[in-house]
C-alpha cells in the first residue's frame, strides 16, 4: 500500500479507483504503519478511501488505451469497431467527449476490468 502514488490506480471494493491522495501513519511502539488511501472511482466518480497496514498488498487494475471507429452514432450511444480485432459494440459517450465523436473518427476508449468506457481516464 505505501508504494500507491497519487494519480495511481487501485482497486476498492471491486471498482476502480483513481489514486488522490496516500498517508502513511508512522508506526507506534507495538504496531505497525497504517496507510490511508484516498480515491475517486472512475466509473461511478464517488469517493473511496481505504486504511490497511502499510505493507498490505493491495489489486491494482489494470488500465488499456485502444483505438477504435466510429461506425454510427445512435441516440447517446456510438457503435464502435476495435481496430486491432474488427469487433464491434455499442458505448454510452459521456458530455466530456461529445463534441468529439463523430461517425467515421478515429477515438481512442479504454478498458478496465472487462469494462469498456469512452471516458477520458488520465
Amino acid at each position: 500500500m505505501k508504494d500507491l502514488k497519487p494519480n495511481g490506480f487501485v482497486l476498492i471494493d471491486n471498482e476502480p479507483c483513481r489514486v488522490e491522495r496516500v498517508d502513511v501513519s508512522k508506526s507506534g511502539k507495538h504496531g505497525a504503519a497504517k496507510a490511508r488511501v484516498e480515491a475517486i472511482g472512475l466509473f461511478d466518480e464517488k469517493r473511496h478511501s481505504i486504511v490497511k497496514p502499510a505493507d498490505e498488498v493491495v489489486e491494482v487494475p489494470i488500465v488499456e488505451r485502444k483505438k477504435a471507429q466510429v461506425l454510427a452514432i445512435i441516440g447517446e450511444k456510438a457503435q464502435i469497431m476495435d481496430l486491432s480485432d474488427f469487433s464491434v459494440f455499442e458505448l454510452e459517450i459521456p458530455e466530456e467527449v461529445k463534441e468529439k465523436v463523430k461517425a467515421g473518427e478515429e477515438i481512442d476508449y479504454f478498458e478496465v476490468l472487462g469494462i469498456k468506457t469512452l471516458k477520458e481516464i488520465k
